[in-house]
């Protein structure tokens, strides 16, 4: 999947969660790549415009994963993103090397829980 179809997909996740995304200059008084505040009871994701599509993913993926986005459906790369992984359906985050979840998943992609 392109990095623009990635960032399409997250952007549609944060749209599902009530998570309002936009971009903007972060020059001035105002520095940094972005993240998330909230606005009057919302949530919102602010990103520099200026940076690559790969690094806009990082930080809105960082952003969202304070969610609980199990039951969105979304392309596998994508939930790798939010979980931490690089995003390009080459990275093996959370597996050993037999390719067995070791990120606290269970086998339907739900974080187990510690007591």
């Amino acid at each position: 999947m392109k990095v623009t179809e990635q960032l399409r997909e997250l952007e549609s996740v944060a749209e599902t969660l009530g998570v309002r995304v936009s971009y903007e200059p972060m020059t001035g008084l105002v520095s940094g790549a972005g993240g998330m505040c909230r606005v009057k009871g919302e949530y919102r994701v602010i990103i520099d415009r200026r940076l690559r599509t790969s690094e806009r993913i990082t930080l809105l993926a960082d952003a969202l994963r304070r969610f609980d986005t199990a039951s969105i459906e979304m392309p596998a790369v994508v939930r790798r993103a939010l979980r931490g992984g690089a995003g390009d359906g080459n990275d093996t985050a959370g597996n050993d090397t037999a390719g067995n979840d070791t990120a606290g998943n269970d086998t339907d992609g739900k974080v187990r829980r510690s007591a």
